[in-house]
């Protein structure tokens, strides 16, 4: 098998294409609790692009329509971009019953159980693995952050049960890693809010140690690595919480009383600390209260070689542009298809 299997993007590839493995994920796709389309069937599935991360691993970006007339040919395809990590076995352990999406009938997989590795405790341990050592494996890049301490190998997996949109893998109570299941383009702001926050000496909010991105079909953010402090709070939610989101638009008293002293100590300066793009996004009207529609102050310079540098990296090719020929990047998110990239 080899170990990547880019696709054309202008090539349309579609459940014919996947074959066998398309039609079990169209059936499985819908189960899952972090898939946006479960009251609607999946109408159309595109594989965006297949990577072998190891022997009997597949990592897999599809792209899933629920559209119920096709789209005109040459038209861009509409649907959410999913990351899944495939196991395959032929004789599946009894263990990871749960994990189960079907066995393939036909076609060169004839006879494995394709499965979801990211319930497998060897393929968590596996992935930990291609974590702890940057580099690039096709499209996919794994990066750290170089004054972060070196990650131990060997730290048991559990998967977090609760989880409603990601996937997170505690690793021997000390890292956590969160892996996106719907993606979009550009930095997600699980890792460039902890990265600002953490410039602004936010300690209730751990620094990444560690991520990875996609830069095919589009650049994207697919996980993200830290310290697991069980007491520590996620730095997007903090941050809508402290800008007055989710405090019901009322004042900080009633944001102190929603989070305590950690949002009590973030308040202050959460608006200097946020990414510009990611302020945009939230200061739309009516996203926050009058407290914080004030424009915050110009966040501070990111010194040469800092973490926020090292996870933006090169500017971001531009997704849509206007007819004024302005970036339209950072103000709206677009839906990952192969037509954009």
């Amino acid at each position: 098998m080899p170990k990547t299997t880019p696709l054309m993007t202008r090539t349309p590839v579609g459940t014919r294409t996947v074959g066998p493995l398309g039609a079990l994920l169209r059936e499985w796709l819908p189960g899952q609790r972090w898939f946006a389309g479960k009251d609607r069937p999946v109408t159309d599935l595109r594989l965006l692009s297949m990577t072998e991360l190891y022997p009997g691993c597949l990592h897999v970006l599809i792209q899933a329509g629920h559209q119920s007339v096709p789209p005109p040919v040459g038209a861009a395809p509409t649907g959410d971009c999913y990351q899944l990590l495939l196991g395959l076995q032929q004789h599946l352990s009894p263990r990871l019953g749960r994990a189960m999406i079907g066995r393939v009938a036909e076609g060169p997989l004839t006879g494995y159980t394709v499965y979801d590795a990211l319930q497998d405790p060897r393929s968590a341990q596996l992935l930990l693995e291609r974590m702890r050592h940057p580099g690039a494996l096709g499209p996919l890049v794994f990066e750290a952050h170089p004054e972060a301490p070196p990650v131990p190998a060997g730290l048991a997996p559990r998967l977090l049960e609760a989880e409603q949109s990601n996937t997170s893998l505690v690793y021997g109570d000390a890292f956590i890693l969160k892996v996106f299941r719907r993606i979009q383009p550009g930095v997600n702001p699980d890792l460039e809010v902890p990265v600002a926050l953490a410039g602004q000496g936010c300690a209730q909010v751990p620094a990444p140690v560690a991520w990875f991105r996609t830069t095919h079909p589009q650049q994207a953010t697919l996980g993200v690595l830290q310290p697991f402090l069980p007491d520590a709070s996620d730095g997007w939610t903090l941050a809508l919480d402290a800008l007055g989101q989710r405090a019901g638009h009322r004042r900080d008293a009633a944001l102190l009383r929603l989070r305590g002293p950690a949002a009590a100590s973030l308040a202050p300066g959460v608006g200097p600390a946020l990414p510009g793009g990611v302020l945009r996004r939230l200061r739309r009207p009516g996203r926050l209260g009058p407290a914080q529609e004030a424009r915050p102050a110009a966040r501070p310079r990111d010194r040469p070689g800092g973490l926020r540098s090292a996870v933006r990296g090169p500017a971001p090719a531009r997704l849509a542009g206007g007819a004024d020929g302005r970036d339209r990047t950072t103000r709206r998110p677009r839906r990952m298809t192969r037509g954009s990239a």
